[in-house]
């Protein structure tokens, strides 16, 4: 296929908006492809090179200027080879400039809107909306097969390019004979959102329901003593986690994957702040000091692969079982399996003085749906509903400019006495937000805080506190930035009330309450 082709390829998709004509155009590219290129041709429709890496950033991408050829001559593989050449550039004293030299003559060869595509490509940058959801479907077209087998094969692959050329070349047999491989991640599985216990359950005779913990997912794979852990995103750090990579290798098992979370406890075994467990997984510092500061725990709640034997496609009562019998229950999760709303709650609820953010509610009779968002998992993540005070307010960017957006948001001490909140005294502020505002809303907020400011540093308008609003949020943290010692924590509007006054908003005592899980939100 000539690179051209393919361009005027990736800019139509890019500047449709139906998704069904998306696939088509990317359905007819794929059949275009011979057998030589498709590998090459499936890279670039997904946007990016064939090569994990080539090095090359944008200073040194943008700053090869080299006229472009007055019409085409470049085909994919003529590409595919150009990269090759730079990927293969050993690391070195003049590495740099013999890369950017194979750019060079690369983009020499290239028409205008070649040399732009050229240049994405390298950086992957490219912006064509022809990701995997869409090509899946154009390659299952394009192949006449089930488009459930092309999912499910690139699933287990995790390579969409092998998976083109199985369903192009062996079909549906081919796709089939697909397994999960030991060692090569898998997308998670994914739940959808209920907005309590009752609708978790809805519909459903017998569910699992499990503890949802606010740390870090992980998937672990172990094949005899080596041991892979990635995130949720399929990235390693296996060397940044050595206390999962223990547990895993203290399992009676000679291979398994499974799936769970990493998180940090405190000494009183509640969940550290969700950001000090991704502080293990993001800092470059001594390993020892760090795992020593912030030590991690795992907890498992699915298995996926036992023993030489795939268990995706079982239910998840049968993956239970197998779970519970080669992993201790210190290293699985909290669950209880009932069709019972109110047994349902009564756990969510003990779940929830344990510090954790919520629950998982499963289908006992589903398998595990890699990579997809689907009904038979349901997450529950009861919020709270705070009436706080406005204590200033920040001039918004962007699209929200000339409007007061980032709210300034506080409660009141009671450690004061009756009445000090509406002196403007005893207030602690607890966060901002500038989540859940229309429009309307910021038009309206901004004339009513700009009718109470009483002084400006900055971006910051100061207002007198006496405008109530009504907020949900997940909770509150820990907290040295605030006098309280607490921030909210994902904050959003929900709407101002101005019928309140401000000696009736929240106290700090009942933040704190939130805080150490005495008080539990809605379920």
């Amino acid at each position: 296929m000539e690179l051209a082709r393919l361009v005027a390829v990736s800019r139509e998709v890019g500047d449709t908006r139906a998704r069904s004509r998306k696939i088509a155009l990317l359905t007819d590219a794929v059949r275009e492809l011979d057998a030589t290129e498709r590998d090459v041709g499936i890279a670039y429709l997904a946007g990016e090179p064939r090569q994990d890496r080539l090095d090359l950033g944008p200073a040194a991408v943008h700053g090869v200027d080299v006229p472009p050829a007055e019409r085409s001559r470049l085909h994919l593989l003529d590409v595919d080879t150009a990269l090759q050449a730079i990927a293969d550039v050993p690391a070195g004293t003049g590495s740099r400039t013999t890369r950017v030299g194979h750019l060079h003559d690369l983009l020499a060869r290239a028409t205008s809107d070649e040399q732009a595509w050229l240049r994405a490509l390298v950086l992957r940058e490219l912006r064509q909306g022809a990701l995997a959801g869409l090509l899946i479907p154009a390659i299952a077209a394009a192949a006449d097969v089930p488009e459930v087998a092309v999912r499910r094969a690139s699933m287990l692959t995790g390579d969409l390019r092998a998976t083109a050329r199985l369903a192009l070349e062996g079909g549906s047999a081919a796709l089939d004979e697909v397994r999960l491989r030991v060692g090569v991640p898998l997308e998670p599985m994914l739940a959808a959102t209920a907005p309590h216990v009752a609708a978790a359950l809805e519909g459903r005779e017998r569910v699992l329901v499990e503890a949802k913990l606010d740390g870090a997912r992980v998937q672990v794979h172990r094949d005899g003593d080596h041991v892979l852990v990635v995130t949720r995103t399929l990235h390693d750090v296996t060397h940044r986690v050595p206390e999962v990579v223990e547990a895993a290798r203290a399992l009676p098992v000679r291979s398994i994957v499974l799936d769970g979370e990493a998180i940090a406890f405190d000494r009183r075994g509640r969940p550290r702040p969700f950001q000090e467990t991704m502080q293990r997984f993001g800092r470059e510092r001594e390993l020892a000091e760090v795992r020593a500061e912030v030590p991690l725990e795992v907890r498992f709640f699915d298995v996926l692969h036992l023993d030489g034997g795939d268990l995706l496609d079982r239910p998840l009562a049968q993956r239970r079982r197998a779970l519970e019998a080669v992993v201790p229950s210190a290293l699985r999760t909290r669950a209880v399996a009932t069709g019972s709303v109110t047994e349902a709650t009564s756990f969510v609820a003990e779940v929830l003085r344990s510090g954790h953010e919520g629950a998982m509610v499963k289908d006992l009779s589903a398998p595990y749906e890699a990579g997809r968002r689907g009904a038979s998992w349901r997450k529950i993540k009861p919020v709270h509903t705070l009436d706080l005070v406005v204590l200033a307010a920040e001039w918004g960017s962007g699209r929200r400019r000339g409007w007061l957006s980032n709210l300034h948001l506080g409660c009141r001490d009671d450690r004061y006495g009756p009445g000090a909140a509406s002196e403007g005294d005893g207030l602690v502020m607890l966060g901002k937000t500038f989540k859940g505002l229309t429009d309307e809303v910021l038009r309206w907020q901004t004339e009513a805080l700009l009718e109470r400011e009483t002084a400006r540093e900055g971006h910051v308008v100061r207002v007198r506190p006496d405008l109530v609003v009504e907020i949900a949020c997940d909770g509150l943290v820990r907290s040295t930035r605030y006098p309280g010692g607490v921030a909210l924590r994902f904050a959003r509007v929900k709407h101002y009330r101005p019928d309140k006054d401000v000696d009736g908003i929240e106290p700090l005592s009942a933040m704190l309450a939130i805080h150490r899980g005495e008080r539990l939100p809605e379920l």
